[in-house]
């Protein structure tokens, strides 16, 4: 038993922190480099957990109190841990990104002022929208109950997403994968790739935080409808 808590993969930070001074040097393209990093980091340590049938709510002990002799419980403890530390390093990530992104816009909408006043389709760019490769959607939000976490993330009905946290087309598994996703993120940020029709011939491409939680009102995390493509 002395050996219980011993960490079986690698623990500790292997980001450096997104706040220090590196980090704000950094280009918007290599900060979204290191955003993909940490989720592709947190698909694997997912994929860790999902090879030993548990979760992050997962009880590892028996009803006496004893460690589950069926699982690995050290390495799903160290998981567990890791995790942890990769989702507060993707929110702080997260909050440098927007910084730098409302910077951005906001030095492009100087650049306008010193030829001609804005109108309001010059400042109506959503702060979520930014360029950058597209995965395919692989599925269409139906409905979306008021005052839901998924209205205050900024989800519509028709919005086609290509990627919910670490799920995209190749993956989602018919959707399962996006219920896992949420279910093991509850209280926690997600980051919602979608495409949305504008009235024009190119859609609007958004990045939204969801956060999905029980307390809203409603039923379920999310408070929307979701349909496979």
């Amino acid at each position: 038993m002395s050996n219980l808590h011993a960490p079986t993969i690698p623990s500790g930070p292997t980001t450096a922190p997104v706040t220090n001074g590196n980090a704000a040097r950094l280009s918007i393209t290599e900060l979204q480099r290191k955003k993909d990093n940490i989720e592709g980091e947190l698909k694997a340590l997912g994929g860790v957990l999902d090879s030993h049938g548990v979760d992050m709510n997962t009880s590892l002990l028996t009803r006496d109190g004893f460690p589950r002799a069926d699982i690995d419980v050290a390495q799903i403890r160290t998981t567990r841990a890791r995790i942890i530390h990769l989702r507060n390093d993707w929110k702080d990530l997260m909050a440098l990104i927007e910084k730098r992104l409302h910077e951005h816009f906001a030095s492009l909408e100087d650049d306008d002022n010193e030829t001609a006043a804005p109108t309001n389709a010059d400042i109506s760019i959503p702060r979520d929208t930014i360029p950058g490769t597209l995965d395919r959607p692989f599925a269409k939000v139906n409905t979306v109950v008021e005052n839901s976490p998924a209205a205050t993330a900024g989800l519509k009905p028709g919005d086609l997403i290509r990627n919910f946290g670490y799920v995209n087309h190749e993956n989602n598994d018919g959707l399962k994968k996006v219920a896992e996703c949420v279910q093991g993120n509850e209280g926690q940020n997600i980051l919602v790739k979608v495409s949305r029709s504008s009235g024009t011939s190119r859609p609007q491409e958004l990045r939204l935080t969801l956060t999905p939680r029980r307390d809203w009102g409603g039923r379920g995390l999310l408070g929307c409808h979701i349909l496979p493509l």
